[in-house]
């Protein structure tokens, strides 16, 4: 994993995606499953179908991360894609009745900044082992 940023990437992001998934759990006891607006997590709303949005995609980046490196990166560049797709609507989808993730200015921000990060190493290649030890 230490050669591979694609690996690490999908895996520090996975583990974090599932942390954050689980703790909104914690925040939206009362809030509807896809409710246009949700329970604050730090600066971020969510409200229960984010969680389990975030759960997936987290587990889904831990597990491309942890099974190699062609795995990692695909699995970086189409949640990197996802993101900044969510990033973009998010921006039209604020005040809107199709808002059923919650969504909010800063999961705007974290969303568009993912996606260029997860794009960003997703579509880069990683160096092979045999030139890592050259």
């Amino acid at each position: 994993m230490r050669t591979s940023p694609n690996r690490l990437v999908a895996t520090a992001f996975g583990a974090v995606y599932l942390l954050v998934g689980l703790l909104g759990f914690a925040v939206t006891g009362g809030v509807g499953f896809a409710a246009t607006e949700g329970s604050s997590l730090i600066i971020f709303e969510v409200n229960p179908l984010h969680n389990v949005i975030h759960l997936a995609i987290g587990a889904a980046l831990l597990f491309a991360g942890l099974k190699g490196t062609a795995s990692a990166r695909t699995v970086n560049a189409a949640v990197g894609a996802v993101y900044l797709l969510v990033g973009v609507l998010g921006l039209f989808l604020l005040s809107s009745p199709l808002n059923i993730i919650a969504l909010n200015g800063a999961d705007n921000v974290l969303h568009l900044a993912s996606a260029v990060l997860l794009l960003g190493v997703g579509l880069s290649l990683d160096k092979s082992p045999a030139a890592v030890r050259a």
